[in-house]
């Protein structure tokens, strides 16, 4: 790995001592130029000397933004520098995604095997998304789940006969548009009656006959929900 430098930002003294240690006797390429505890701190480092790698805590004085915050702007005045987070912040899922948003090349959780040469070395050859296994582990589960899930859509889509309009039906069901609403969809070419009957029908699938009785378009949709035919977080209504 070629020569590079390196300010680290955290606000936590003993902490601050053992990043600087692990780069001096596991990345000894780096060469550290300035260490702050506070955001003031960093900026008024940065106005000195520009370093080529900037290692980010989240949290610096009791706040979980700051950290999102000056990653955002650093992204946009200096896009060129790398900002590798380093944070305690090991539940703190949310946090994870804004500060992926706001331009983050990487996360480290300060965890399992913290930072390593080659966590720093694959930020610094510009590969994006670097995380260490902790939070490596947790996107595994979460994809996993996903692929699961639509999986199981696709299943009961097949077994229930579900075809596009059935699904459109459901869906504006579930936001609450009423079928006069529906009609008016550019991509739904039915009237009232056939809506109906297609509501009629879908309740024959999806219902035993011993619980038929009384069927309406709320307990309808919540059977889709309950068939993983609807997906709760994809509910989006289509152009009128």
């Amino acid at each position: 790995m070629e020569k590079f430098k390196v300010i680290i930002v955290e606000d936590v003294k003993l902490e601050l001592k053992g990043t600087e240690e692990i780069f001096r006797h596991e990345i000894p390429e780096a060469e550290v130029i300035g260490t702050a505890m506070t955001e003031g701190e960093f900026w008024d480092l940065l106005e000195k000397q520009i370093p080529d790698l900037v290692l980010l805590d989240l949290g610096l004085g009791g706040s979980t933004t700051i950290g999102v915050d000056i990653c955002a702007r650093l992204r946009k005045e200096y896009p060129d520098l790398k900002v590798l987070i380093f944070t305690g912040e090991v539940l703190n899922e949310k946090l994870w995604v804004d500060v992926l948003d706001a331009g983050a090349d990487g996360i480290i959780l300060k965890t399992g095997e913290l930072l390593t040469p080659i966590d720093v070395q694959a930020v610094m050859s510009g590969k994006k998304f670097v995380f260490n296994y902790p939070i490596m582990e947790k996107i595994l589960e979460r994809f996993k789940q996903s692929v699961a899930v639509e999986q199981r859509r696709q299943e009961a889509i097949i077994s229930y006969d579900i075809d596009e309009y059935d699904e459109r039906l459901l869906r504006h069901l579930a936001l609450g548009y009423t079928k006069e609403m529906i009609t008016n969809l550019k991509a739904m070419p039915f009237g009232v009656k056939s809506l109906e009957k297609r509501q009629n029908d879908l309740v024959n699938r999806l219902f035993r006959p011993d619980e038929r009785t009384g069927i309406n378009a709320c307990r309808l949709v919540t059977r889709a929900f309950e068939l993983r035919i609807l997906d709760i977080d994809n509910l989006e209504p289509d152009e009128e």
